[in-house]
Formats: structure tokens, sequence, C-alpha cells
């Protein structure tokens, strides 16, 4: 049986899928035809329905959820992982001198001077509408007014050139925009650790479910198998990983890894789970995904 398989480029997803597709295990009788794309474009053919198995935000899935539902392997959760608000000048270049001082450190510092009102004034570029940077960057700045989407690559280049003021990043530029001279505003994965204690969770894996419960079943098994083997042995893809990564060298790479691919990508779990029920909460809660009947989870 061959099914349609959709997920980035970025490393975190190259190492975990690199034994599923190059069958360095056993896939039970499946095949994959594989269309590598960004998270935004992967969320958009969720939306369409276009694909039988795909990474998705989980942002985005709350918005695909009648479709699909959600394998317990191959997601992305974490502590220490989220998204980042940057720009080209520390904080206080964006505050008028009568507030006073602010430090950058400090979660509760931003709240006591309400910078809020200021920062959502201000042009802001992100990786995507249904991306879960931009709901985690909606629970902070809900009234912010000048969103741009851009792709996730292109946003350190754009806070450098003064085309935005602030910029959403994920991914590998995680590791890149302290050499490129720019500051950070807020780690967002911070942000929610400290609202809900729980891990963030940025991406999952989902399947079709009009496809047979036994078919979703043995995609989840295999994928876990898929992961398994990449933590056994974490350089067997180390070519396949390098050819989609952008210019990365083997350093970058696998931090970016290790950041993104942990216990949750193996098996979600109830701490998982956890989190994953609590985003979906909190996004209801403040109106930014529609409500459903669906469950989310595969078993």
């Amino acid at each position: 049986m061959k099914l349609s398989l959709g997920f980035s480029p970025c490393p975190n997803d190259t190492f975990i899928f690199d034994a599923l597709i190059h069958h360095k295990i056993d896939t039970e009788g499946l095949e994959f035809e594989v269309y590598y794309d960004d998270v935004e474009t992967l969320n958009q053919k969720a939306f369409r329905n276009e694909l039988d198995i795909t990474k998705l935000s989980f942002h985005a899935f709350a918005y695909a959820v009648n479709n699909y539902v959600l394998l317990d392997a191959g997601s992305a959760l974490g502590f220490g992982v989220g998204p980042l608000l940057i720009s080209r000048k520390d904080i206080s270049g964006f505050v008028p001198e009568d507030i006073g001082e602010v430090r950058e450190t400090e979660l509760g510092t931003y709240q006591k001077v309400d910078l809020a009102p200021i920062l959502s004034e201000l042009k802001i570029g992100i990786p995507g509408k249904f991306t879960t940077a931009n709901f985690l960057l909606s629970l902070f700045l809900p009234n912010a007014k000048h969103k741009e989407e851009r792709l996730f690559s292109t946003i350190e280049d754009a806070v450098i050139n003064q085309e935005i003021d602030l910029g959403l990043i994920i991914h590998e530029n995680r590791f890149t925009y302290q050499e490129k001279g720019l500051r950070k505003i807020i780690d967002l994965g911070e942000f929610w650790e400290q609202l809900t204690g729980c891990p963030i969770p940025l991406g999952g894996i989902v399947i079709k479910r009009s496809l047979a419960k036994d078919v979703q079943l043995k995609v989840n098994r295999v994928l876990r198998k898929s992961v398994e083997y990449a933590f056994a042995n974490p350089k067997s893809g180390l070519e396949f990983i390098r050819s989609h990564a952008q210019a990365m060298d083997e350093e970058v790479m696998y931090k970016h890894i290790d950041l993104y691919v942990n216990k949750y990508s193996i098996d979600l779990g109830a701490e998982g789970r956890k989190a994953v029920e609590l985003l979906f909460q909190k996004a209801l809660e403040k109106g930014v995904i529609p409500s459903s009947d669906q469950h989310i989870f595969l078993t």
C-alpha cells in the first residue's frame, strides 16, 4: 500500500523519517510518496485534505481535526523549544523614556511595565497564520495589529533590513539570530511553560480519518520504529539530513535535532497528551480555533 506523506526538510523531521522512507526498518508493506514543504505549506495542504499523512502545527490541527487524527509518534513537544520574538534592538528601544527601566531577561518585568500595547503597534513578521508560533504570539500579544506572513527562513533578514520591527522565529533560526546581531525580546516557549507548566506542543504527525483503522495503527507503529531507529543510530541519516538542511553545519543540525526530537517523539504519553489538550483548551478560550466533537488522538 502506498501513502502520501508530507514533512518539512528541517533536520528534526528528516531525522525522524529517514529510517521509514529508506526502509531501514520493516514498514510492514507500506510505501510512501514523500513531499517536502515548510510547515505553513503543509498546514494548507492539510486544510485541503491532500495528504494521507502529514506533519502540521498543532494550531493548524485544530482546523483539520475533522479529517485527520493525531498519531502517538512523531510529535515535536518540549521545554525550551518555543519560538522567539526578536528585533534589531533590545526591548528598551521600543519603550518611551517615561515608562522607566526595562530588563530583558524577566517575563514579570514585561508585564509590570505593560509593554503589550507598545509591541502590539509594531510590524511583526510571522512564519504563518496557522503556526503554533503565531498562536503563542497571540497569547502574549492578543491585540497585535500588524502581522505579516513570511517564509520562516526569511524573517531574520527582514528584521535586519528593517522591513519589519519584530520577527517571530522558529526552527534553526534559534541558533543563528545572535550571530546576525539580533536580540531576543521574549522566548514564547518559556512564556507558555510559566503559564501552564507543560511542554509546548509545536507540531505533530496526523493521518486521514478515512483510512482503515488497521492502516492508521500500522503507520503509527512504523513511525515509532523509525524514531527509535534514529535514536539508536543518530548518524545513519546524516547525508539525507544534510541534503535538505539549509547550508547548516553538522553541529547546528544536531543541536536542532536535540531540541525538537525527544521522548514525546517516540510516544506522546500522558504528559504530552495533556499539553496538547491544554493548547486546544487555551485556543478555544481565546476564540482562535473552532470547536469540534472529534477525538484528537488515534488511540
